[in-house]
């Protein structure tokens, strides 16, 4: 087989399950191989009963000591039963698995594999999987891949086709000169990638991980070197100059603009009316009034006969910009249009319509906005939102809609200078540090979760005050099926906390897009009090009524995306609180959500982030979504990413060439 072969190509892989996998973006064999594990499982010897603490991935030996019985919740089927050893009892539940019922026997001893949790102050075991003796003996102390997965598609079967596909594939030379490879101490790729899904050991893994790590940083590198190349010979060919609206927007609006938001106006003034196109990226605290300078931009551009768009990552906070801008730039005759996925097909014609007639002077809109039938007329400036939701060939994309557009960037995601340097290597940056006046710091507190009764009595008076509130939802695990049985359960313990009258939404991955807009328009419109969700609302919705956001297992996140959940809150007139629900016992994981407790500084955190981020749980704490790394984490492996950064450095014009030759085309995951 070839890289390039279709996944079918895989024997064991037929048509259902390559439907399967194109739902994970995997269509040819490359795809599958780049798709690594998420973790690993290590099978180790069980322990007693007695020494079980929460948090822990165990496996106990014990017998079923009760009939197995089950329940229904919430459209859910729980199976529960207790099994004891000589040195105590546990309870054990399972979500859908009905038939348990008939396999497991009263008096038999199974080994039971799964995450102690703690419910109504009762230590359980969550979802473990189920063992006889001899099987469990084979996987001791191996480190078994567990895979991203999708409805219909199961670890094993992905395991299988991954194992065939390293076996028959014919793979090309490293691309790395070996220069590179013998200075940055790396193994091949070849290598690399046999381990990162199959490793020995812990250490030859790492060693996998570093090495691909390397490879994404490298290759992002390269690519912003080669668009900077590029861009910079890029002449503005739009006559623009500020218009008297243009100071109007400016001096009518209802707040003063901050200095830092002055001085970001005046480089987006010169950029715009220079001899070059902009290519300018706005990287701003939550917050930090990034959008009412964007909103200049388009103006400035649509006064001067041209037209301009903004992207941004949902529907929902396309809408709320659309109609922020329909009230700001009506009065100035300017025509705002509406551009989204979910638009019926009648809606998007018309949208087509007016864009392609110039009846549109600027597009708000998502993803939408890059389709191939969307025809711009005069595009003189493509905006987009929350940038690291997109990545370089999404904006790359958007730009080839119009003749060298100019380039807007905005990002609220906290990254320190020495990082956004390289990461940001081929944007001009602007820097807002500071918050505008009528903004209140938002009140913190880390607690541990005996803490959490007070919680839901302060969500309960602030919801009596007519506010609102978030909760973001414990994830059991990177699964959207066991995800959204955890928000269900979830949000269930909360009905019974709350006064009946509290409405309460709930929002998880599994939800169809049309299902999460219209969640997130019913919280935005008050429509419901409280949302119990998982990290989907990090950039989602602007809901200046709310003022509670509470993060259960506040620990398992980077601090940069605690501080981007937090920033949903403190978008309004009312105080706002922000309650960090410490589920580890682990003093580092004290130390860090401190950090958080103290500071609402998205570049100090940030900066802490990048000190406190080690080598350590390697598939742990992640940002997640940052920029488009599959494996890479820009706060753990800073020190790779300068790595990389100082290896494209150096590269002869000859290395450089041959390289960029052999660049990823339209979104692919490798060179190869």
């Amino acid at each position: 087989m070839k890289l390039t072969d279709p996944v079918k190509a895989v024997k064991g892989i037929g048509d259902k399950t390559t439907k399967t996998l194109e739902k994970l973006g995997i269509y040819t064999v490359r795809d599958l191989l780049c798709h690594y594990p998420r973790g690993y499982e290590v099978y180790e010897l069980p322990v007693p009963i007695r020494e079980l603490k929460e948090g822990q991935i165990v496996a106990i030996e014990a017998s079923v000591a009760t009939f197995v019985e089950v329940h229904r919740r919430k459209g859910l089927q729980i199976v529960s039963c207790n099994v004891q050893d000589p040195t105590g009892t546990i309870r054990l539940t399972w979500f859908n698995q009905v038939y348990l019922k008939n396999v497991l026997k009263r008096g038999v001893h199974y080994i039971f594999r799964g995450k102690v949790v703690r419910k109504n102050a009762v230590l359980v075991i969550d979802q473990p999987k189920i063992y006889k003796k001899d099987e469990y003996r084979v996987l001791l102390n191996v480190m078994q891949p567990v895979y991203p997965l999708t409805d219909g598609l199961t670890n094993r079967t992905l395991q299988k086709a991954v194992d065939q596909a390293l076996v028959l594939t014919e793979f090309p030379e490293d691309y790395l000169p070996k220069r590179v490879v013998k200075e940055q101490c790396l193994i091949p790729w070849l290598a690399a990638l046999r381990e990162i899904h199959f490793p020995k050991a812990r250490d030859t893994m790492l060693e996998a991980r570093k090495r691909l790590v390397f490879d994404e940083f490298f290759q992002f590198v390269l690519q912003l070197r080669y668009l900077k190349e590029h861009r910079s010979k890029e002449r503005n060919s739009f006559v623009i100059r500020e218009t008297a609206h243009c100071s109007e927007l400016i001096d009518e609006l209802p707040y003063t603009l901050t200095a830092g938001q002055q001085k970001v106006i005046e480089e987006i003034r010169a950029d715009m009316t220079g001899e070059t196109v902009m290519n300018r990226l706005i990287q701003g605290d939550v917050g930090s009034g990034k959008t009412i300078l964007a909103v200049y931009a388009l103006l400035l551009a649509a006064e001067n006969g041209y037209q301009g768009c903004m992207m941004v990552p949902t529907e929902v906070l396309a809408r709320q910009h659309y109609e922020a801008m329909l009230e700001l730039l009506t009065p100035f005759g300017i025509r705002v249009c509406l551009l989204t996925g979910s638009m019926t097909q009648a809606a998007k014609r018309a949208a087509y319509e007016q864009i392609a007639a110039h009846e549109a002077d600027i597009i708000v809109g998502t993803h939408a906005l890059i389709q191939e039938k969307v025809v711009y007329d005069k595009l003189a400036l493509v905006v987009t939102d929350e940038q690291h939701r997109f990545g370089v060939h999404q904006r790359e994309n958007l730009s080839k809609k119009g003749e060298h557009p100019h380039i807007l960037v905005m990002s609220a995601t906290p990254i320190p200078r020495t990082l956004a340097i390289v990461l940001y290597g081929d944007l001009d940056v602007s820097l807002l540090t500071e918050l505008p006046a009528d903004r209140l710091p938002i009140k913190n507190c880390v607690v541990g979760t005996t803490w959490r009764p007070n919680a839901y009595r302060f969500i309960e008076k602030q919801v009596a005050e007519g506010r609102q509130a978030y909760v973001i939802c414990p994830m059991v695990e990177e699964s959207e099926e066991i995800e959204a049985e955890n928000v269900a359960e979830y949000t269930q313990k909360l009905e019974e906390s709350l006064p009946a009258n509290c409405r309460i939404g709930m929002l998880h991955g599994k939800m169809r897009p049309a299902q999460k807009n219209e969640i997130m328009e019913q919280f935005a419109s008050g429509e419901l009090q409280v949302l119990v969700s998982t990290t989907v609302v990090e950039v989602g919705v602007n809901v200046p009524n709310a003022t509670v956001m509470m993060i259960e297992n506040a620990e398992r996140f980077g601090l940069a995306q605690l501080h981007q959940l937090r920033g949903r809150v403190g978008r309004g007139k009312h105080q706002s609180y922000c309650i960090f629900v410490n589920g580890s016992e682990r003093p580092e994981a004290k130390e860090r959500l401190e950090i958080m407790n103290r500071s609402n500084d998205g570049f100090l955190i940030a900066q802490e982030d990048l000190k406190l981020r080690g080598p350590g749980d390697v598939f742990g704490i992640r940002q997640s979504g940052e920029l488009e790394f599959t494996l890479a984490d820009i706060y753990q492996d800073a020190d790779v990413l300068t790595a990389a950064n100082a290896a494209v450095s150096k590269l002869s014009q000859e290395e450089y060439l041959k390289i960029c030759a052999e660049l990823p085309q339209n979104g692919e995951k490798a060179f190869y």
